[in-house]
C-alpha cells in the first residue's frame, strides 16, 4: 500500500511512501503526518494494518488554516 505523506509547503505535492518503509521508519519515530489527499478508507487500513501487527495507533486531523480543506492526518504507532 502506498500512502502519501504531509506537504512541507502549500504549493508542493505529497510525497509518496510504501508501507514496508513506514514500518522500517518505526524503529526511528512513532508519529507521522500524512496527507489530505489520502482517502479516510485508506487512513484505516493503515491503523488496521498496524494494530494486527500489536501496536497501538491513534490518529487525528490536525487543522493548519480556516478552510474546512486545511487539515493533515496525524498518526501515532507505539
Amino acid at each position: 500500500m502506498k500512502m502519501k505523506l504531509a506537504r512541507t509547503t502549500l504549493k508542493s505535492k505529497p510525497r509518496i511512501i510504501e508501507l514496508a518503509k513506514l514500518e522500517e521508519d518505526l524503529a526511528n519515530k512513532s508519529i507521522f503526518y500524512f496527507d489530505k489527499d489520502n482517502t479516510h478508507k485508506e487512513m484505516i487500513a493503515l491503523i488496521e494494518h498496524f494494530e494486527e501487527k500489536g501496536y497501538s495507533v491513534y490518529m487525528r486531523e490536525v487543522k493548519y488554516g480556516l478552510d474546512d480543506n486545511e487539515y493533515i492526518y496525524e498518526v501515532h504507532i507505539v
